[in-house]
């Protein structure tokens, strides 16, 4: 109906009061009716200025008659299924369950989609003597302090045993931008459709200083029934695997896929909009993180030894089987990528490929370290620039070329091209500007789900370019680090291959 979001409490309190007093007695149509009309009085006096209003003209007997036979069908259902009885809610009782008994003692991250339901939660786990409970939705006025109270440690903050939380509630307000590492166990009490969700919560606690061998993440499913009407699990399993085939992910969100997944380690998602910006493979940060974990788990001295290396060191080792020789670099780029590239002799890039890269580069402790060719740095220094040059396709400022921000980036690129210098170009001014900014910070998640929504429906390229400037008005298009000038490409480390 509108947006609350700047109303006075006074005026949310009252719309609220309003509701509250009317959904307990309502039985009859006549009920309904009455509801209707004094909750319309409401937003067409004191809230009339907070929403947009539509002519009446649009208003139909057609379109009443429509509205009566959907009001009638929901009416028809609440008279059926009567008061809810929580004694009786069989998802509760396992949720109930898991927090008490299998996990007792155990942090507890459970997230429900709709901020109703976390209320309810709350309202059971408080019935049922649940201790150090907490709840957050959209209207806490500091979701962030609800996260330091539950994951102290990974926040560096402080809590006494008697104010840290030991269950967490949380509606998606918490999916993002927040480190709750303390906790290993994540509950999805339901499924959104927007797969991206299940991530983000995964990503909340699987993610670098997490303890815990293992993070176990729990999905209710749809009854049977339903879901046997609506198709659910089978639809998002394959939006979960159109998603591996681009992203690559090591989530496992239904038991009978345990054993499907590719064990890469690729989803720690550690800043807004980090999913955005992973190369088509693997998240190189994440996979190669797995690999150090391991490597330091079996040889704790290593990790000294290894810090302890400066930029730009180098070696070299025999050319493996199937393998041509040559040199594997690895770099960071101005903007903070990281990036890989394996070059042939002739200095040529014949991979960008993370994990194909790494897998060439792994070594025994006892492979022999070989002298450096002639042509080693030359080789370093070719391959560096070759990234450097194809840096917005190669190192992943753009993310996958499937995702909305590479292919609103470049839609609107060529569109700019094809006006620049006429007269439509006169409205379209900062559209370079807002390009600039694509390219160097990460899309909002408001912007990143608008702009894929927007795409799917095939939004003309001038339309597109006016939603990317009033996104960008919005302060609503990117996040951008504007603190200190980005440093110069620098190369980290590489691997000859003799």
């Amino acid at each position: 109906m509108g947006d609350l979001l700047d109303a006075s409490d006074a005026e949310e309190n009252e719309l609220a009061l309003a509701l509250e007093q009317t959904a307990a007695a309502m039985k009859t149509e006549a009920d309904f009716t009455k509801r209707a009309a004094a909750l319309y009085q409401l937003l067409a006096t004191t809230q009339k200025s907070k929403f947009r209003w539509v002519r009446p003209g649009l208003f139909n007997d057609e379109l009443a008659e429509h509205l009566r036979a959907d009001a009638e069908a929901l009416r028809t259902i609440l008279e059926k299924t009567g008061e809810w009885d929580a004694s009786r809610d069989a998802k509760l009782k396992k949720l109930l369950h898991l927090a008490t008994k299998k996990h007792k003692g155990e942090k507890l991250l459970i997230f429900s989609q709709f901020a109703d339901t976390v209320r309810y939660l709350e309202k059971q786990f408080e019935a049922a003597a649940v201790s150090h409970l907490r709840a957050v939705t959209g209207d806490d006025p500091d979701p962030t302090a609800a996260a330091w109270a539950f994951s102290p440690r990974s926040n560096k903050r402080n809590f006494s045993a008697a104010d840290e939380t030991r269950v967490l509630l949380a509606t998606d307000v918490l999916s993002e931008g927040q480190n709750l590492q303390d906790a290993s166990i994540v509950v999805n009490f339901d499924l959104p459709w927007a797969i991206i969700r299940l991530i983000q919560r995964a990503g909340r606690v699987d993610r670098i200083g997490q303890d815990a061998l293992t993070v176990t993440c729990y999905t209710f499913l749809p009854a049977d029934g339903v879901d046997h009407i609506i198709n659910l699990r089978n639809r998002l399993r394959g939006r979960l695997k159109q998603s591996e085939e681009i992203l690559g992910t090591d989530e496992t969100f239904f038991d009978e896929d345990i054993g499907k997944t590719k064990a890469w380690h690729n989803l720690y998602n550690e800043k807004s909009g980090a999913l955005d910006d992973q190369d088509d493979e693997v998240d190189l940060g994440s996979f190669a993180l797995g690999i150090w974990q391991d490597a330091i788990k079996d040889n704790a001295a290593l990790q000294k030894t290894v810090e302890d290396l400066p930029d730009v060191v180098f070696s070299a080792k025999a050319t493996p089987p199937k393998a041509s020789p040559g040199a594997l670099v690895f770099l960071r780029t101005a903007e903070g990528a990281n990036a890989l590239a394996r070059v042939d002799n002739a200095g040529k890039i014949v991979s960008e490929s993370p994990r194909a890269i790494l897998e060439l580069a792994a070594c025994a402790p006892e492979t022999p370290a070989l002298p450096r060719a002639e042509n080693h740095h030359e080789l370093v220094e070719q391959a560096a620039e070759a990234v450097i040059k194809e840096q917005p396709a190669m190192t992943g400022a753009l993310g996958s070329r499937s995702g909305p921000k590479y292919k609103a980036y470049y839609r609107l690129k060529d569109y700019w091209a094809s006006v620049e210098g006429t007269l439509f170009a006169g409205p379209l001014a900062a559209l370079p500007r807002a390009l600039e900014e694509m390219l160097r910070g990460h899309l909002t998640e408001y912007a990143r789900d608008t702009l894929a929504r927007e795409l799917r429906q095939g939004l003309p390229p001038e339309h597109l370019a006016q939603l990317v400037l009033d996104l960008r008005n919005e302060n609503r298009l990117v996040l951008l680090d504007n603190a200190a000038p980005p440093p110069p490409p620098q190369i980290i480390c590489s691997l000859g291959l003799r």
